[in-house]
């Protein structure tokens, strides 16, 4: 890499909170920023319940294998559940779910206490015991939420595969976890269709010897293979289980799930995750960033498949005693204002979602959006990507009238709690940027060299300094975990991505350092390329991709996606380019623009980059398409 990636893209707009947002928010002075780390940690470790209390807070004599609150003994389960049940909370809605069928469930703190106690009985029933593995494979269902919660009461580890992946990749993960039990369902609705769960379950267990039991919830009601003795429908396995059950006292540093992310090569890396500091570290963001109140409701849109989904829909509201909205479908369906009818169904106050949906619904205009009140909304927020400052300004004026502040998030399924956005009542927000370090923590931008860049610099982001939160290692393979996250820098976590800071102590993102390009010497984030695109009034989404050339060593290859209704050519094509260096300069000027009718993407709604890069670069192989949510949209590029 060169001594720095280059950033072109300015944005020049700060909007602040309003004085009635401040005034009732959870943290109003500055001062928390200033906090010494270790005491930072202490304080938020008060958050959670410990049933005995930790001696020592972080031992880094192992580094980069860090442990956190030494001898303390906790139980996620107990915080999200068992707490809440011997208080005021016991009766308070917990999980509020919605089918994507218009099936509708609460669950109060007491009966999903009930529930998982049920569930985790029953697995003790079969042997399962701490440590042993457990696979969830299911759409977003209240068994998921149950399941995952009675794994992590008895001791067990979860690891739970995302409903959208294929057999051969479920298949994977079941066989690098060693896992004994697989929790699945017969299928789970997607856009009216049924997805086939428990067919793909099958099919990835073909040769597999280790899993004893396949637990099956009947949502869909659709025919499926029944193997004697290994499967047992969910009403079955929990019937005349006790409604009781004392948590396991667990280490602190008792693993609480792996969760399994790609790589651009290799198997996928299963990051392991801990009862007590991923509980701490989960709570107190869910507390501050969120403002997250006990009369809120909360809804993150993700897939609890996702870490967002672990930490944001599940782990971090629970523990805190909120109530959190799960919606099992697609944003769309059956029509494009279904999330906003929910909205004001339940009275939604809390709302965090993807860029990418939020440039979607950009793309439809605002007609299914102006039939909805959406008053109750008070707190925005986004997740997964960077969110390019024109979706951004269009989310904070058409969600959130202008009076709803935005909280941009940057996190990692490795840190598994957020590390840099902005606490919503007292900094002001500025369109593109995620914001500041998290109280009690510390990134850095560093160059080639490991030396930190000078402000608006790109370079490698990185986290100077461990958090509770952090992945403990990659399951089976210590080796890879240094070398992929410790090795670059000494003592710096490398988090892959490229950023800028700005005088202000704002973090930009600029994308993945390998999304980065290199035209005529210069080094540009896809990010900001991206950014500039969706900027042009018609221009609904964008991804930017280089392939080589033999004069620039890259060239700017963009596939647009139009706003509905606007038909593309030649001319278009042409004031694209030319809007591109005013936005940015010449040196942003794509060589090539094609329109399509839509962009490769994962289930979460991320643009698949990667495979774009691939074809374009005219690659017959373009890697794992495991995540794709439709393939049409490879073909179109390829034709294109």
């Amino acid at each position: 890499m060169a001594e720095k990636i280059e950033s072109l893209l300015k944005e020049e707009g700060v909007y602040h909170p309003s004085d009635d947002f401040r005034e009732k928010a959870l943290v109003k002075d500055e001062s928390i920023y200033s906090e010494d780390y270790e005491q930072f940690w202490k304080r938020a470790a008060e958050e959670v319940d410990w049933f005995e209390p930790y001696s020592e807070l972080l031992d880094d004599s192992g580094a980069p294998f860090f442990k956190w609150y030494i001898g303390g003994k906790i139980n996620i389960a107990y915080n999200c559940l068992d707490r809440h049940v011997n208080s005021w909370r016991k009766n308070k809605a917990a999980i509020l779910w919605e089918g994507e069928n218009g099936d509708r469930v609460v669950l109060t703190y007491y009966q999903l206490y009930r529930e998982v106690n049920r569930f985790a009985n029953a697995l003790k029933g079969l042997g399962v015991k701490k440590g042993d593995r457990v696979t969830i494979y299911l759409g977003m269902v209240p068994e998921f939420p149950i399941a995952m919660l009675a794994c992590a009461k008895i001791g067990a580890v979860h690891s739970i595969v995302f409903g959208g992946f294929s057999a051969l990749a479920l298949r994977e993960r079941i066989e690098d976890s060693q896992s004994k039990i697989v929790i699945t369902a017969d299928g789970s609705y997607r856009r009216g269709k049924v997805v086939p769960l428990k067919e793909n379950v099958d099919e990835s267990l073909e040769g597999i010897d280790g899993v004893e039991k396949v637990v099956v919830v009947k949502r869909t009601g659709n025919e499926i293979n029944f193997v004697d003795g290994r499967d047992i429908w969910w009403n079955d396995f929990i019937e005349g289980q006790s409604t009781e059950l004392e948590a396991e006292h667990l280490d602190s540093e008792h693993p609480l799930f792996i969760l399994y992310t790609s790589g651009t090569t290799g198997k996928p890396k299963g990051v392991v995750h801990v009862h007590g500091g991923y509980n701490v570290g989960t709570t107190i963001t869910t507390k501050l960033i969120f403002d997250l109140k006990d009369e809120d409701v909360y809804w993150c849109t993700a897939d609890i498949g996702w870490v967002t989904g672990h930490s944001y829909i599940i782990y971090g509201p629970l523990s805190l005693g909120a109530t959190t909205l799960m919606y099992e479908g697609a944003p769309d369906y059956p029509s494009p204002g279904r999330w906003w009818d929910i909205i004001d169904r339940y009275g939604v106050n809390v709302f965090y979602t993807a860029p990418t949906a939020i440039r979607y619904f950009m793309r439809l205009g605002d007609e299914y959006i102006k039939k909805h009140s959406l008053s109750t909304l008070r707190l925005l927020g986004t997740v997964g990507e960077p969110i390019n400052p024109e979706a951004w300004r269009w989310y904070y004026r058409t969600i959130g009238k202008e009076n709803c502040p935005i909280v941009d998030t940057w996190w990692q399924t490795e840190t598994g709690m957020i590390f840099i956005t902005t606490l919503p009542g007292i900094l002001p927000m500025k369109p593109g940027s995620a914001g500041k370090a998290f109280p009690g923590t510390e990134a850095d931008i560093l160059n080639e060299n490991g030396e930190s860049v000078g402000l608006n610099e790109g370079g490698y982001l990185v986290l100077k300094k461990p958090s509770p939160s952090m992945l403990r290692t990659i399951y089976g393979d210590p080796d890879r975990y240094v070398n992929v996250y410790w090795s670059k820098f000494k003592g710096c976590y490398l988090t892959g991505d490229g950023a800028r800071k700005d005088e202000d102590g704002y973090f930009w993102i600029l994308g993945r350092i390998d999304d980065v390009l290199n035209v005529s010497g210069h080094r540009i984030g896809t990010m900001e390329l991206e950014s500039a695109l969706v900027a042009h009034p018609l221009v609904a989404e964008a991804a930017a991709v280089g392939k080589p050339h033999e004069i620039k060593g890259q060239a700017i290859v963009a596939f647009i996606v139009m706003k509905v209704g606007v038909i593309p050519g030649d001319e278009l094509r042409e004031e694209i380019r030319e809007f591109m260096v005013k936005e940015i300069g010449s040196i942003a000027k794509p060589d090539e623009i094609h329109f399509v009718e839509k962009l490769p993407k994962t289930r979460s709604g991320k643009i698949m980059r990667r495979v774009i890069r691939a074809i374009a670069e005219g690659r017959i192989d373009v890697g794992d398409i495991s995540t794709l949510e439709d393939e049409s949209a490879l073909d179109e590029i390829r034709k294109k």
